[in-house]
């Protein structure tokens, strides 16, 4: 039987003049079939910090009152074996050089997109992505995004991708993992400081993963897998 999985997928900072140099892409992915089981898991841990069901997770909301729950979250993400999440890093947007390659901020954000999520993918499995809502584009980013990575993939039939489809992180557990995995990225390769909760977060994902955050890993890790992305040359 083909085994599909689901990808939930946040970005940091990918706006071409936002006055941000660093850039995260970000998926986590999960087996469909344990999809509820997870989800159901992070609602218990809302649960057991007497928060609601409906409670938010999300990195720009970590406050040193809930710094425990998110602790918890991050521990459940590393001692849930069918959680996995890679992500994409781009130390300086200001390196790019658009035109000299001939595309747009557009182009190269999916191109980018797709360097993110190749090594997720096998060709015998199947994939459902979900993107979170953060404007009108939702939609056709989504479908120019369907349409790059069957390309890329020889996925003419589009039976690879079954679909891709933008969702509210608030209402997809996984997504709002996605988004708190991601914002921890951003934060250690922004080298930030000043939030202390913030900075407990991201040192229990080096203690966990065994890793400094800002480097890429080896292309099979498959718990945290990171690819720290650099502008060629003539970019700069």
């Amino acid at each position: 039987m083909t085994a599909t999985y689901n990808i939930y997928c946040d970005e940091s900072c990918h706006l071409e003049h936002d006055h941000q140099g660093i850039m995260v892409l970000g998926a986590i992915w999960c087996p469909l079939e344990k999809a509820r089981e997870i989800a159901l898991g992070i609602r218990q841990i809302k649960r057991h910090h007497s928060l609601g069901p409906d409670f938010e997770i999300k990195w720009t909301k970590v406050s040193p009152s809930k710094a425990q729950f998110y602790l918890d979250i991050i521990d459940f993400f590393f001692d849930e074996k069918d959680l996995h999440f890679r992500a994409l890093i781009v130390p300086d947007k200001t390196k790019l050089n658009h035109k000299a390659f001939g595309q747009s901020h557009d182009d190269w954000y999916f191109k980018m997109y797709f360097d993110m999520l190749k090594v997720i993918f096998r060709p015998e499995a199947r994939y459902r992505i979900y993107l979170d809502i953060k404007d009108t584009r939702g939609a056709p980013k989504a479908a120019k995004l369907r349409d790059v990575l069957c390309n890329n993939l020889y996925d003419f039939s589009r039976e690879i991708i079954e679909r891709i489809q933008t969702v509210r992180s608030h209402e997809v557990e996984q997504l709002a993992l996605a988004d708190l995995l991601v914002g921890a990225i951003a934060y250690a390769n922004r080298e930030l400081s000043g939030s202390s909760a913030k900075e407990r977060l991201v040192e229990r994902m080096r203690q966990r993963s065994n890793y400094r955050l800002t480097l890429t890993t080896l292309l099979q890790e498959e718990k945290v897998n990171l690819f720290r992305w650099q502008a060629m040359e003539t970019q700069a």
